[in-house]
């Protein structure tokens, strides 16, 4: 079905590089129009230019993902754009190297606000429309660090990775509640190299180091799980709901 656009319509939250940035590519090249949800607003234009460039419409909303009337906004302007959505991926997150005797009560706070309840905000915001369409999609980034426990030999990352654990309970509780008209499914991605992340891992490990560790001998790309987010999105039929997709390459050494 297609919004007002001419296309089926994606949400994108921390839309504006890295992981979303690939995934709002992949999606616009499967003929959706998007909308991007991020605070890094000159990022956000350079993106949304590039997806305008493959015919598709762009709708570009800075917000602070952790603000629930914020959310209720931005799904307003994109109901009011596109007559639709079709697709949300809840992809914006903040990371916290803190162990538990030096992270604060605000840092662990944020951190479990932008990660967890930024995916309850917007999932609030358009349930409503996709039950009323009659089908959608919802789609949240985790991370490995909800399995691994966010520790490795360089740093813990205990708050985050509580909070990406609370997205794989709170997607196999809504595939339930939301089932059969919305499909809900988590992705946990391994080691991606992207703009934030990348440099981190070949400053503290070492590239060698990280990709040894790995059954398929690299780090990943953001393309790796846009193309597993596009297939969520876009495949007809579909009898895949309440998932935890790892896409790691298999990584052996956290």
């Amino acid at each position: 079905m297609s919004g007002m656009g001419g296309g089926p319509v994606a949400i994108v939250t921390g839309g504006a590089r890295g992981i979303g940035r690939g995934c709002a590519l992949a999606l616009a090249e499967a003929g959706y129009d998007l909308v991007l949800v991020d605070v890094l607003e000159p990022e956000m234009a350079s993106t949304a230019r590039e997806l305008e460039a493959l015919g598709r419409q762009v709708l570009i909303q800075a917000a602070d993902v952790s603000n629930f009337q914020r959310a209720q906004e931005v799904v307003g302007a994109a109901m009011a754009r596109f007559g639709r959505i079709d697709v949300l991926l809840n992809n914006a997150g903040r990371s916290m190297a803190k162990g538990m005797t030096e992270i604060t009560e605000a840092e662990f706070d944020a951190t479990i606000a932008v990660n967890l309840k930024s995916c309850f905000n917007y999932i609030h915001a358009v349930a409503p429309i996709m039950l009323t369409q009659g089908g959608g999609r919802i789609v949240s980034m985790s991370s490995l660090n909800a399995h691994s426990g966010g520790v490795t030999a360089a740093v813990s990352k205990f708050a985050y990775a509580a909070a990406k654990a609370g997205i794989l309970g709170m997607t196999r509780a809504l595939a339930k509640e939301l089932g059969p008209t919305i499909l809900v499914n988590a992705i946990c991605p391994g080691l991606i190299q992207t703009e934030v992340n990348g440099n981190v891992v070949i400053r503290e490990r070492g590239e060698a180091v990280a990709r040894d560790g790995i059954a398929l001998g690299r780090v990943g790309s953001p393309q790796d799980v846009a193309q597993l987010v596009r297939f969520l999105a876009t495949s007809e039929p579909c009898f895949i709901t309440g998932q935890d997709f790892i896409v790691d390459g298999f990584q052996f050494q956290v």
